[in-house]
């Protein structure tokens, strides 16, 4: 969600406070979920955005889509134009993520969702410690489940995979054209 009572960055007076060590963790979370994300990325390949941030939600991001068209996205987001909801949502989409919570739901949560949700995507088997929000209409990975398994970095990959699948499954991608093997730091990919 973006922001609802945007405050033009050259005019706001009220937002000073600065925690260097807050800021310095944050950072290193995003720097380690950037890794996995790239990592999750470079097994698709059809249209697939880059990993990025969303400055309104503090949220990074990667979005696979299956190239077919999506119904037309109802709007309605607070602080973000339906116009832009729209073209963000005009084809279906996988989309997954971090972000470290807001005022509807305030913890650090890894995320993924599907536009349009296909039927039984939030009954689908997941990760441990995940499960599907209904009132986000997402999955959930909680932060703190996911640093304190045994090996973080699988964890977030499984979550990644699982969720994919179902939104991918459930909406008939066709995914033997769409996938790949996840590629191998410092190796090119064999065509």
């Amino acid at each position: 969600m973006e922001l609802a009572d945007a405050i033009r960055f050259s005019q706001d007076r009220s937002h000073g406070a600065y925690d260097a060590d807050a800021v310095h963790r944050f950072w290193r979370v995003l720097a380690s979920t950037d890794t996995v994300l790239k990592h999750f990325r470079s097994g698709f390949l059809g249209k697939v955005s880059p990993v990025h941030f969303f400055w309104g939600s503090f949220d990074l991001a990667v979005t696979r889509f299956s190239g077919r068209p999506a119904p037309l996205h109802p709007g309605g987001a607070p602080g973000l134009a339906d116009a832009v909801i729209r073209e963000a949502y005009s084809h279906e989409v996988s989309s997954a993520g971090f972000w470290p919570g807001n005022d509807a739901f305030p913890r650090a949560a890894f995320y993924s969702y599907a536009y349009p949700e296909p039927a039984q995507f939030s009954a689908q088997a997941m990760t441990s410690g995940a499960y599907y929000d209904k009132g986000l209409g997402e999955f959930i990975l909680p932060y703190e489940d996911m640093r304190r398994a045994a090996d973080p970095d699988a964890t977030l990959l499984d979550f990644l995979t699982r969720t994919y699948a179902a939104a991918a499954d459930g909406a008939h991608w066709d995914r033997a054209t769409l996938e790949c093997a996840l590629g191998v730091p410092g190796r090119v990919r064999p065509v």
